[in-house]
């Protein structure tokens, strides 16, 4: 049942990890980022250093729980080199004996979920399955990759409108079938791609593929509070993205197009691993336990609580007053702060420093709104 787009069992799972292991495409992924020079004149031996190091690295991974007790070890190291410090709040308050839909805010391909299940094994709670573009998994490695990891595929890639209902059907039915028959937990993005502009919104259609599996016997209140859902906020204070998408921003505005590069979203997702990213904090909202009337109404409360209880850092509130040409106080170390976001862009245009300013300085513009 949902052979095509469920995340792997643990019966597959040392199959697939041999078949990874010998994967040519990874090992060469792997060493021109891990091994640049070596791959870069000595290919075959850099690939071959590549597979030893997987095959040893991964000789003990028999199940998914083996897997992601890997991948934890690896986000700790992440987290330690390449962060100021990860927090997370709002746990303790959940009922979490009960399986949750979290929905959250994106702004990092990769990141969101895996720290989002990262705050909830800290927290001895069982890791969620991620929704995750059949548009990222161009090569069967990565899908692979992914499936390992408790991904299941959301399928984008469809032509006809009947196609696409037919797939929204299916994803509102894992969804209810994970949650409900299966008993875990899951993530999904409030929307399809990352807010670039740093604007939080949810996709109302989003909720409308959730209601597709609802009994009509069933009350669209009693189905939201059956499936659990809880908001997430997501905050970062620094994009390691940022540079880029601002220059992906001013051309959409200034072209109306973007044409993203073969190994773009691969190389996003590079960066937003190993790039800097100051102070990151996690909220986790309260479930969803009101009367709705509409996914339109689902959405705004989703939307309050995100906006509400994201964490402003002063790369936001700095951006803003720049960007409203507002007096800076004294209060935060904006003045620094001003310093620092000068550096990030200081070979960007106008117009690209304009959208870098506008993806920091929209969550404090949205927070105003909703207080």
């Amino acid at each position: 049942m949902f052979d095509d787009i469920r995340p792997f069992r643990d019966s597959e799972v040392p199959a697939i990890v041999k078949k990874l292991v010998n994967e040519p495409a990874l090992q060469q992924s792997i060493a021109s980022y891990v091994l640049p020079k070596l791959h870069r004149f000595v290919p075959g031996l850099s690939r071959l250093m590549v597979k030893s190091y997987l095959t040893w690295r991964l000789k003990s991974i028999h199940s998914v729980d083996d897997f992601q007790t890997e991948v934890a070890k690896y986000l700790h190291r992440l987290i330690k080199q390449s962060t100021d410090g990860f927090s997370f709040d709002g746990l303790a308050k959940l009922d979490m004996s009960k399986p949750t839909l979290f929905i959250s805010n994106h702004r990092d391909i990769a990141l969101d979920p895996a720290l989002v299940n990262l705050a909830l094994y800290k927290s001895g709670v069982s890791t969620v399955e991620i929704a995750i573009g059949d548009n990222l998994l161009s090569k069967p490695w990565v899908s692979d990759l992914m499936r390992l990891n408790k991904s299941f595929i959301v399928k984008r890639s469809a032509k006809s409108k009947r196609e696409m209902l037919t797939n929204s059907k299916n994803l509102s039915g894992y969804i209810h079938h994970t949650l409900t028959d299966n008993q875990q937990n899951i993530w999904i993005a409030q929307r399809e791609g990352r807010a670039k502009d740093g604007l939080d919104k949810t996709n109302a259609a989003l909720i409308s593929m959730l209601l597709l599996n609802k009994p009509k016997t069933q009350s669209i209140s009693e189905y939201i509070k059956e499936l659990n859902i809880v908001p997430v906020s997501i905050s970062y204070e620094f994009d390691p993205c940022d540079h880029h998408k601002a220059i992906e921003l001013a051309t959409i505005e200034e072209t109306g197009t973007y044409e993203k590069d073969t190994h773009e979203d691969l190389n996003s997702i590079t960066q937003g691993l190993l790039g800097y990213k100051g102070r990151i904090h996690i909220e986790f909202g309260d479930a969803l336990h009101g009367e709705f009337e509409d996914s339109k109404a689902i959405a705004a409360e989703i939307d309050r609580q995100i906006i509400g209880n994201y964490r402003l850092y002063d790369s936001n509130i700095a951006a803003k007053a720049r960007l409203t040409k507002a007096e800076i106080t004294s209060e935060c170390e904006e003045h620094s702060m001003l310093e620092t976001l000068s550096e990030r862009m200081h070979d960007l245009t106008e117009a690209q420093q304009k959208w870098l300013l506008t993806m920091y300085a929209n969550p404090a513009l949205a927070k105003e709104s909703v207080e």
